[in-house]
This record gives structure tokens, C-alpha cells and sequence, in this order.
């Protein structure tokens, strides 16, 4: 009898009892269909030409050889990074310092352009259905409540290096890092594409490239960043700020630490996440460790 089901706010946060609040792996796979569909700032197919090039066998992913002499991306239309969730997206990226260990000083100015992006991002068709969908699921009662929390568990600092506040999910997902010799995160191709045409990331191979004839589509790649390796760097391509952003955070809300597993364009795909485990926010609250595209 649902009229004696407890009130969302009574059942405990994690788990939730009741089980019309479950995210069902169906759920998952249908709200993934609908936010695909709604993805209307993508890349159309005349906005992108890649040269994916040389294709690794996954057994020579940490060859560290560049078999690829071109850059990935032979053309972009920038036009689209005038779209206010890119312009804003690409407006974060110069906000960190790339070497866990470094204390991140943001700024007033930096907590203002956080503030920008996800405006922008709530704007969009695309995340008012993520969170249609979550709030039906008694995730959050409100938008505000939803981007405050969006606010925390990608931006919110912890440390992965000695004890400064060094990173956030932001960052490690988008922007990219390093440590101990290695870029760690890094799975954008806006973040990409800007540095490889500044000469800083020189494209080596791809070892997946998926399904879609359409963007977004994704690729596993192999790189180097000013000098440090990165052996499987999985990305959509072509994908708006927003889809990777709210894609990842359904996972994360979801299934945290877990593959997540959706359908985009009838092609099944699969989101790994992981919760950063050494500090909490709010009420318990986890951070967001990493997110990234695994295969089905």
C-alpha cells in the first residue's frame, strides 16, 4: 500500500528502501536514450574531421610509440565553441594546475565562471531532463538543491597529492592531470583538440573507436602531454559539455564505483565511475573520483 510507504526525506540516503525510488539498470538504459536525444548543441557531422590513424592492439597500449605522424583532429568548426555551455566550459580549463601536489588557488573570478557553467548547463533541455528524471526518483527536491550538489561533488577540492587541496573531479575528468609521470583523467575533447593545436598533446594512436557514425562518438587513445604518457584516454567525440557532465553524473548518482551501463543511439555503452574515498562533503557526501567511457 504506497500510503504507508515513509515520506522520500525518512528513508535512509544511500540505498534507498523503497523501490520506486530505484534507478533500475532499464531506467538507466532509457533515460540515456532520452539524453542523447536531447543533446542539441553536438557536434554535427560537418563540424568534426578526425584522422584517427594507426590502431593499437590492446596488448601495445604502453608501447609509448608514435605511430601516428598527423594530429587527430584535422578540422573543428569553432563556431561551436561560441555556444554558451562551451564558451563556458572552455572558460574552467585554464583554471588548474595540471601536477597533483600543487595547491589549487581558485580565485573569486574562478568560482563565478563554476557558477556560469552550470547555468549555462541547467539551461539545456538535456540536464532539465536529468533532473526531471532524478527528482522523480526523490534524488533532489529542487533544482537549486541539485546544482548546489553538482557544484560539490565536481568542484568541491580534496587532495590526491600531500595533503594540498590539489584537485577536484572537475579537473581530473576534463582538464587532466598529472601524476607520478603519468596523465591521469583527461577524457575531453574540447581539452584535446585546444592543446593539440597549441603543439602541447601529440596524438600517438586509438585503440576502440565506437560504433556511432554520428557524434558523439568515442575513441580510446593513445597520447602524450608536454611530455607525459597516457596509455588508454578514453573520449566522446564531438559530445557538448553538458552530455559528457550530465552522462557522468547520472552514473555517479546512480552507480557510484560501478560500470554504469547505457544505450545511446541504440548502441549499448558503458560509464565508469569512482567515489573519492578520503574525504566527504555536506552530510557524508562523496566527491567525484574519476568518470570515464568503458566498452559495453
Amino acid at each position: 500500500n504506497p500510503s504507508c510507504s515513509p515520506h522520500p526525506s525518512a528513508l535512509p540516503a544511500e540505498g534507498f528502501s523503497s523501490s520506486r525510488d530505484a534507478i533500475t539498470d532499464q531506467d538507466l538504459l532509457h533515460v540515456s536514450e532520452q539524453l542523447y536525444e536531447a543533446d542539441h548543441n553536438r557536434a554535427q557531422p560537418t563540424d568534426i574531421t578526425i584522422n584517427p590513424q594507426h590502431q593499437a592492439s590492446p596488448d601495445r597500449t604502453g608501447d609509448q610509440e608514435d605511430l601516428s605522424p598527423e594530429p587527430l583532429f584535422q578540422y573543428v568548426n569553432e563556431k561551436l565553441f561560441s555556444k554558451p555551455t562551451y564558451a563556458s566550459f572552455i572558460k574552467l580549463l585554464d583554471n588548474y594546475q595540471r601536477a597533483t601536489g600543487r595547491e589549487e588557488d581558485v580565485t573569486a573570478e574562478e568560482l563565478k565562471e563554476q557558477d556560469n557553467f552550470l547555468r549555462e548547463v541547467m539551461k539545456t533541455e538535456l540536464m532539465k531532463k536529468l533532473f526531471t528524471f532524478l527528482h522523480k526518483k526523490n534524488r533532489y527536491d529542487s533544482e537549486q538543491e541539485f546544482v548546489a550538489d553538482l557544484k560539490e561533488m565536481w568542484f568541491g577540492l580534496y587532495s590526491r597529492g600531500n595533503g594540498e587541496q590539489d584537485s577536484s573531479g572537475f579537473e581530473h575528468v576534463f582538464s587532466g592531470e598529472v601524476k607520478k609521470g603519468k596523465v591521469s583523467g583527461f577524457h575531453n575533447w574540447i581539452r584535446f583538440y585546444l592543446l593539440e593545436k597549441q603543439g602541447l598533446v601529440d596524438y600517438f594512436s586509438y585503440s576502440y573507436d565506437g560504433p556511432w557514425n554520428t557524434y558523439p562518438d568515442v575513441l580510446g587513445m593513445q597520447f602524450n602531454w608536454d611530455g607525459f604518457y597516457k596509455e588508454v584516454g578514453s573520449a566522446f567525440i564531438g559530445s557538448s559539455p553538458e552530455f559528457e557532465f550530465g552522462l557522468y553524473s547520472l552514473c555517479f548518482i546512480a552507480r557510484p564505483g560501478r560500470a554504469c551501463h547505457l544505450s545511446l543511439g541504440g548502441h549499448r555503452l558503458s560509464i565508469q565511475t569512482y567515489t573519492w574515498t578520503k574525504s566527504t562533503y555536506g552530510d557524508g557526501r562523496n566527491y567525484i573520483a574519476t568518470a570515464y567511457v568503458i566498452s559495453p
